[in-house]
């Protein structure tokens, strides 16, 4: 191959092209329980997955009156470091509050 061949760097010159998958995504799911306050799930919503006010009460208040709710769909890995910072803050603050993920 011709060195201007070589430094033209087309992507012709490949007999196959490598694709890249997205990664899976996965739900963190808040569940309800009857203990913790309303206001620290709010501040959960609002400081780990970083939703304004207004969504963070509306997730809140879905937690409350359907059982469960959706924080945020993440990587595996992010998904798993929040799990662990909810579970690190309401341990904390002696709240039951919980979390799960689920491969969405």
């Amino acid at each position: 191959m011709s060195k201007s061949k070589q430094q033209s760097g087309s992507l012709d010159q490949f007999d196959t092209i490598l694709k890249v998958k997205k990664p899976n995504l996965y739900k963190v799911l808040l569940l309800n329980d009857d203990f913790t306050p309303m206001d620290f799930v709010i501040y959960i919503l609002q400081d780990i997955f970083n939703h304004d006010s207004e969504s963070a009460h509306k997730i809140m208040t879905h937690v409350h009156e359907k059982g469960s709710g959706l924080a945020g769909r993440y990587t595996k890995e992010v998904a798993e470091t929040k799990i662990l910072q909810v579970s690190k803050l309401a341990k904390e603050q002696k709240y039951p509050l919980r979390c799960r993920m689920e491969k969405d």
